[in-house]
């Protein structure tokens, strides 16, 4: 009897351990989250002092995190009113984006995949989108086609939008108010 009580002892402190890593790990990329309008870093993700939920999330999506001297990402799955990146409905990004020797910004389902597409188009760099006369940028996730830059979102109920800075100065110094980003708002639902 005192073995049994034993080995549920222990098979109840593992499923509630495992658990509660596979939740926190689900949830986001650990602590130490910097948040600016919709855009969310995590900073240290990429480091030696990554914390162990971040390192969790990135083992169990298989994703590579960005060294911090490399740069940083930010990720988008609301817009800055706090409504959820719906793909049926047109997003609209515009703005400024900080300083940076390159950036990219890309689209990806619920999954974390990037959407399939007969466009052919999953991303921009900041090569090749087209520039305002004034220096900011607007791209549209949308599902149908359009003019300018356009990312397509297929339909889907649920999308991410990630910008990545190469080469940046903000590094470790991300602060709200300290770092102009790009407005995310969803437009035109059906």
């Amino acid at each position: 009897m005192r073995l049994f009580v034993v080995l549920f002892a222990f098979l109840v402190a593992a499923v509630t351990g495992l658990g509660l890593t596979w939740f926190a790990s689900a949830r986001g990329n650990g602590f130490g989250a910097v948040q600016i309008g919709a855009w969310i870093a995590w900073p240290k993700s990429g480091t030696a002092d990554a914390d162990p939920y971040a390192r969790a999330a990135f083992a169990r999506s298989g994703e590579l995190p960005l060294e911090l001297a490399d740069g940083v990402a930010f990720v988008a799955s609301a817009d800055d009113d706090g409504r959820t990146l719906d793909g049926r409905c047109d997003i609209r990004i515009r703005g400024k984006l900080p300083p940076a020797r390159l950036w990219t910004i890309t689209v990806y389902d619920a999954r974390g995949r990037l959407i399939d597409n007969a466009a052919e188009r999953y991303g921009y760099t900041s090569a090749e989108v087209v520039w305002s006369a004034d220096g900011t940028v607007e791209i549209v996730l949308a599902p149908r086609a359009r003019s300018g830059n356009w990312l397509p979102t297929e339909g889907r109920e649920r999308v991410t939008a990630v910008l990545r800075l190469y080469e940046a100065p903000v590094g470790l110094g991300i602060r709200a108010g300290e770092t102009e980003m790009p407005m995310v708002k969803v437009e035109n639902c059906p």
